[in-house]
């Protein structure tokens, strides 16, 4: 290689990024070697340039292609003291940032957040969903974030990002304002609302939040578990229902356990017999039991139920002074 080649190789005749998915800004390699006067810039859609003399910022190119001298490089020729007519190559850090965009992005609650619910009290709560953010003011996302990263990207600041969204979310949730039925049932108005708030965290980086979504809403496994019992209860209702609501369940217990109610064949069985108890010995006003059965055939039955767990020792003291009064 011949000096003139070698000397031709420190100058820089054509500056262009082609980012990738997931770039958000890099810093134009520029090591030992100058920009030519006259120099074309390329700077395409949804990308900006910009022009660093000694760590300030001189001047800005937006989408296009430019030709770089003293004419449209104002502030660097003022910083620098160019005059009018000068040619030379010349030395500047180069960034390219992208203002595309960032879409498909996860977010989710490491831990539950705690929140203080209206209806139910003290409940943690899961969320996980999706968002975007795009670079909005480039000059603080510069200074705040990219600094002098030769290159920056989306995996970078992910993590930082959720961590925000993951406070907005506790303290949104957290004064206990939005009830978890609430939450649950307009996922849209909870998104809303945490987009405001996600929206706001981010400017701090000169980021913007153009869509936030909460896709779940959810209770730790064992909550959801006592959640659904306390709204089973509610719906049973009365003391009947109630019995039978409690043997169903004393039928599944022991179907579960190998030794109950003789294993699985036997508790089809057992079940078939106890819904027969139940509508017996728990009919209204005893009406529902079998023609010519005694008082003390339907206390019997009870106290089978009462043994399996169906009823408790209150509701068949109750039921037996009942049957036992009517004999009197």
């Amino acid at each position: 290689m011949g000096i003139l080649d070698f000397l031709s190789k420190q100058f820089v005749d054509v500056i262009d990024w082609v980012e990738e998915p997931g770039d958000l800004g890099i810093r134009y390699p520029m090591q030992d070697r100058e920009i030519q006067n006259g120099a074309q810039l390329t700077v395409r859609e949804g990308q900006i340039a910009f022009f660093y003399n000694e760590g300030q910022i001189a001047d800005v190119f937006k989408a296009g292609q430019h030709t770089l001298n003293t004419a449209n490089l104002p502030l660097l020729t003022a910083l620098q003291n160019w005059d009018k007519g000068f040619k030379s190559p010349f030395k500047a850090d180069v960034y390219f940032f992208s203002l595309r965009e960032q879409a498909g992005l996860k977010w989710g609650t490491a831990q539950p957040v705690t929140v203080r619910d209206k209806e139910f009290g003290p409940l943690r709560v899961r969320a996980f969903g999706s968002y975007s953010f795009r670079v909005d003011d480039v000059a603080v996302f510069a200074t705040k974030l990219m600094g002098t990263t030769e290159h920056l990207r989306v995996s970078d600041v992910e993590g930082q990002l959720r961590g925000v969204i993951a406070t907005a979310m506790a303290t949104a949730l957290g004064g206990g304002e939005i009830a978890f039925l609430d939450m649950a049932a307009n996922q849209q108005a909870l998104s809303d609302r945490l987009k405001d708030a996600v929206d706001a965290a981010f400017k701090q980086w000169g980021l913007a939040c153009p869509s936030f979504f909460v896709e779940s809403v959810s209770l730790p496994e064992e909550v959801q578990a006592y959640l659904d019992k306390a709204s089973s209860m509610r719906v049973v209702g009365d003391l009947d229902r109630y019995a039978k609501f409690q043997a169903a369940d004393a039928i599944e217990a022991a179907a579960s356990n190998q030794g109950g109610l003789g294993g699985i064949g036997a508790s089809a069985a057992a079940g078939m017999a106890i819904g027969q108890q139940m509508a017996g010995a728990l009919g209204g006003g005893g009406g529902g039991g079998a023609p010519g059965e005694d008082a003390f055939a339907q206390i019997e039955k009870l106290h089978k139920l009462m043994t399996l767990g169906a009823i408790s020792q209150a509701e068949f003291d109750a039921k037996k002074a009942e049957l036992l009064s009517r004999i009197r």
